[in-house]
């Protein structure tokens, strides 16, 4: 019986190490899902994007980006507002650019101190500054002008920054891009997430 618990738990280790070698955000799967800040990992048709989330800071903005990635709503959609110097967003579209239905509206924490500098996330909103759902952005350079100021200045609320793949969002903010009905900047070719994964911090 001691052989066969042995057997079966090399088969498990066996099954966990081919798991990591399939999936490029999974690759250090006993090392990523330790207990710590929550981490996603957005798997892109330009390479990969490591997300850090201040849950402190940003309790509701990270609790509802998390549903989102956990339902599996961001797999397939584009970045389709890609402007340099500025800002990347993405998450509310598909390829064919139809809106994917959200969520209720979350209220902005943006007074939360986070500031929109280059490489941290932040939440796309309409006017309204508690119109946030489900599409985010991530920003290319310090965005001073998005931060806030006051109630009648309420700014872009931040909840996390990129630890990996600045790389990626600097490739992806240099891509030619087109003005459409439902963007100004839609990259010509398709830039897909492909996964949203929780990494860590569960």
């Amino acid at each position: 019986m001691k052989e066969f618990a042995m057997y079966n738990k090399l088969g498990l280790c066996a099954l966990v190490a081919m798991a990591a070698l399939m999936s490029g955000c999974s690759k250090d799967v006993g090392k990523d899902m330790e207990a710590g800040p929550k981490k996603v990992c957005l798997e892109t048709s330009m390479g990969r994007i490591v997300i850090e989330l201040n849950e402190q800071a940003a309790p509701v903005t990270v609790k509802n980006f998390l549903t989102y990635a956990k339902e599996g709503f961001y797999n397939g959609t584009i970045f389709h507002r890609v402007i340099p110097n500025f800002m990347i967003q993405g998450g509310g579209f598909t390829v064919d650019m139809n809106r994917k239905p959200t969520h209720p509206a979350i209220v902005n924490e943006a007074s939360n101190g986070l500031k929109n500098d280059r490489g941290t996330i932040a939440m796309a909103r309409t006017g309204d500054p508690d119109s946030a759902t489900a599409q985010f952005f991530i920003n290319h350079k310090n965005n001073d002008s998005l931060n806030y100021i006051s109630p009648a200045k309420p700014g872009y609320a931040v909840f996390g920054n990129v630890v990996e793949g600045m790389d990626v969002v600097d490739k992806i903010a240099s891509v030619r891009t087109k003005r459409v009905r439902m963007s100004e900047a839609l990259p010509l070719e398709p830039i897909v997430i492909e996964s949203a994964k929780v990494v860590s911090g569960e």
